[in-house]
């Protein structure tokens, strides 16, 4: 198994320790923590367990949760219990107008994946086998999404972290598709869309790669920490100079099954009924895989009829997923 770089590895105990805290109603003691929190109970000594423990309640008080300290019971008045004040802890009653439910929806599609969702499985699975009486409700709001749309990102991202080498297929504009391979050195977004910088080996120069346009999975295929990333790198300042202006291109011509596509609809130029089943409308785009991405997500509820880039770009994305589900792919955008 690889090792979890040691940022992730704290936040992923802070988030455990968190968790096992608004697990309970009542406190609970150093003893039942290392017993929840996997990361305590894997440490070498009691002493070990008490730096690291100190550590991580005083950061928490840092990152501004209400962590309080409380007799356990009258029993035993000279044991500490641990636990959060949820009065504190939890937000007030929030109330959303229509077009922040719209915005919200639409960062969900984007943000939509539960990297620590096993990790909480297991804390939970601990306290309850210690007898600790469990309160479901209250950790709604704490498991952290963290997704693209792109199915990339996971690995591109860890080899920027690692410093190290990898190879992808990729597609260019003009849909032309080759091998690439890549010195990762940053990662940014910019108009909506990733993308990764780095050193690619077959130029031999700084390049800049969209990560909706990698085809399959992304292999490393170097030592970690293999490189050092150059002094005053900005990926964004590269990207925003590499990436070419927008221009002005004939619409997408769309058939919809009645019923469905409304947000393609409702941005369409002119909507024509092909018979009781279809319409057909033309809709403006800038971005053809931001595009291909929302078409795709209707599935057989909107067909393209133009133009041909859009539609290969539909089908693209469509046996992607396919693959995915049915395990064809072994390692859908993941490094092994």
């Amino acid at each position: 198994m690889t090792p979890q770089p040691a940022a992730a590895a704290k936040t992923e105990r802070l988030l455990n320790l968190v968790i096992a805290l608004l697990s309970t109603r009542r406190p609970l003691t150093k003893t039942q923590l290392r017993t929840a929190v996997p990361q305590y109970h894997q440490t070498a000594s009691d002493e070990a367990f008490d730096r690291m423990f100190e550590r991580d309640k005083d950061e928490l008080r840092e990152l501004g949760i209400p962590l309080v300290t409380a007799l356990v019971a009258a029993a035993y008045d000279d044991e500490l219990g641990y636990r959060i004040d949820r009065r504190e802890y939890q937000l007030p009653e929030i109330s959303f107008e229509p077009r922040e439910v719209a915005a919200l929806a639409l960062a969900g599609r984007v943000w939509s994946h539960a990297s620590l969702a096993a990790p909480a499985r297991a804390a939970l699975a601990k306290l309850a086998a210690a007898g600790v009486e469990l309160d479901d409700s209250s950790l709604v709001g704490i498991e952290p999404r963290v997704r693209t749309t792109e199915p990339s990102f996971d690995a591109v991202r860890r080899a920027v972290a690692e410093r190290r080498e990898v190879t992808f297929g990729y597609r260019r504009a003009d849909g032309q598709a080759a091998t690439r391979r890549l010195q990762p050195w940053g990662m940014t977004q910019w108009r909506g869309r990733w993308y990764v910088t780095g050193l690619d080996h077959d130029r031999g120069a700084e390049r800049v790669f969209r990560l909706g346009r990698i085809d399959g999975a992304v292999r490393a295929v170097g030592e970690r920490a293999a490189y050092e990333i150059p002094e005053g790198h900005i990926p964004k300042v590269a990207v925003s100079t590499s990436v070419p202006a927008f221009v002005d291109q004939p619409p997408a011509v769309l058939r919809l099954r009645t019923g469905a596509g409304n947000t393609l609809r409702r941005r369409a130029r002119t909507v024509g009924e092909v018979d009781d089943t279809w319409v057909q409308i033309d809709v403006d785009y800038r971005n053809i895989d931001s595009l291909a991405q929302e078409v795709a997500g209707f599935g057989p509820d909107v067909v393209v009829e133009a133009p041909d880039t859009l539609r290969d770009a539909v089908v693209r994305l469509l046996a992607a997923a396919r693959d995915r589900h049915t395990g064809v792919a072994a390692h859908p955008g993941g490094m092994p």
